[in-house]
């Protein structure tokens, strides 16, 4: 059983980590700045989904493979590197200016999500973090460890989610001056660019 102390220890922790700016506010910023309000709220459920499926995989056990196989490791982290330069060549070579939040048709809103989702499934660093993080609050001996394990993931999840979401609202109000600038929102397109792609960099890098 998850005592008092172990949970608000817990707490104080995963908001520090909320609070601290990394990969995930990087591209929810991102999107946001040069794609407007509902783009970055579709990114932020797409990225918080990814690290729900993180815990998950880390509460029965298939984030161990990651930390245990460098083979492992190497390919999900290839694949994650690659999809974000991609994406971050996308951006530099576009010359629309930011969609507007009425303007994200479903099927391009579907395409935000998964798009966030995979930036961060495909991330074996998040796999790891966890495997690492989570234990920590959860006595082994525990006979519903599993259950704390995943109730922990989703208040970190969830007030990850919320902080990103505020993050959003702020962003989004300078999108309104760059809607209405076409240089500057060209300027946005290849700054958002080059964040993916050292993002993608800055995977590559990891071991």
């Amino acid at each position: 059983m998850l005592q008092a102390h172990e949970f608000w220890l817990f707490f104080s922790a995963s908001f520090l980590l909320w609070i601290t700016p990394g990969p995930d506010t990087m591209y929810i910023l991102a999107r946001t700045i040069s794609q407007g309000r509902l783009a970055g709220l579709l990114s932020v459920l797409g990225v918080s989904t990814g690290i729900l499926a993180h815990t998950l995989f880390a509460a029965i056990g298939l984030s161990a493979i990651l930390a245990t196989s460098a083979l492992a490791f190497s390919v999900v982290k290839l694949l994650g590197a690659a999809y974000l330069i991609y994406l971050g060549i996308q951006a530099w070579r576009s010359h629309r200016k930011p969609d507007s939040s009425i303007g994200v048709s479903a099927q391009r809103g579907t395409l935000l999500f998964y798009q966030g989702f995979l930036t961060n499934l495909l991330n074996p660093k998040i796999a790891i973090f966890f495997l690492a993080f989570l234990p920590q609050f959860v006595a082994p001996e525990s006979a519903n460890s599993a259950s704390i394990f995943l109730f922990l993931g989703g208040i970190f999840v969830l007030g990850g989610t919320l902080w990103c979401l505020l993050l959003v609202a702020f962003a989004a109000s300078f999108t309104k001056t760059a809607r209405s600038s076409p240089h500057l929102s060209q300027v946005i397109g290849k700054v958002t660019g080059l964040v993916y792609i050292g993002l993608g960099l800055n995977l590559l890098r990891a071991k």
